[in-house]
């Protein structure tokens, strides 16, 4: 237990980098999502092509080889790089990392997105044109707040998925919770001990990420409140 009480110090530094890396992938990947989830839906082959290109990529190929060639191949390129002033970002571990996961996510989550513009009840497209609506404004106040209605359970478990894939950023040198725990375990020959306690911090975040999620999905949706609300004036008639 010795060992757990004096880790725990660098272990929550490590998870403070990983909750980092993953908010900044998760806000940027999402941001870049909606355009190519737009594109995706799209019937102009110029746009849904290379959206659908991108997206098969990102989800057809392993997290791991994204990383590889973003932070490893970049140096094959590191003279027009140097060029472009961009070299000092791709030579930084860290901002490869949060490319590669901001680039894996806007894929995933694109999809996420596509799916759900598609589930969006056509009554009601049809219902906002008949009251004059059309182009950017339909999709501003009608499409996207109900697709991202629609698409927040299955966005819920991508956050998590991204949140846990971030382990994979130490084998880039990055001293996340992950790199933190092997570099201990390592050191101290404690691994049952070290990566036990590093699987129950991943565990807690998990299941904040999700407590999260569900909030606000039950503020998102107003029909979760009214069959609450049916359901507790149904108990107290009961029970009067």
């Amino acid at each position: 237990m010795e060992i757990i009480w004096d880790s725990l110090p660098r272990m929550f530094d490590g998870a403070v980098l990983t909750l980092e890396i993953t908010s900044l992938s998760v806000a940027i990947g999402l941001v870049c999502a909606i355009p190519l989830a737009l594109m995706r839906v799209s019937r102009n082959p110029l746009l849904w092509g290379p959206a659908y290109g991108y997206i098969l990529y990102f989800r057809g190929t392993p997290l791991l080889v994204q990383l590889f060639l973003i932070y490893y191949g970049s140096g094959q390129f590191s003279e027009a790089l140097q060029t472009l002033g961009l070299w000092v970002f791709f030579r930084d571990a860290w901002f490869c990392a949060v490319l590669t996961l901001t680039l894996n996510t806007a894929g995933y989550t694109a999809e996420i997105l596509r799916g759900s513009i598609q589930a969006v009840p056509h009554g009601e497209v049809e219902a906002a044109r008949a009251c004059g609506m059309s182009g950017s404004g339909l999709y501003r106040r009608i499409i996207l707040p109900k697709a991202f209605r629609l698409a927040l359970p299955a966005y819920s478990n991508e956050v998590v998925f991204l949140f846990q894939a971030t382990s994979l950023v130490s084998i880039i040198a990055l001293m996340d919770l992950t790199g933190v725990a092997r570099v201990i375990a390592a050191r101290s020959f404690a691994i049952y001990e070290i990566y036990i306690t590093a699987g129950i911090i991943y565990l807690i975040v998990t299941y904040g990420i999700l407590y999260i999620f569900k909030k606000v999905e039950y503020r998102l949706s107003g029909h979760l409140r009214e069959r609450k609300d049916t359901g507790i004036a149904a108990e107290s008639a009961a029970l009067r």
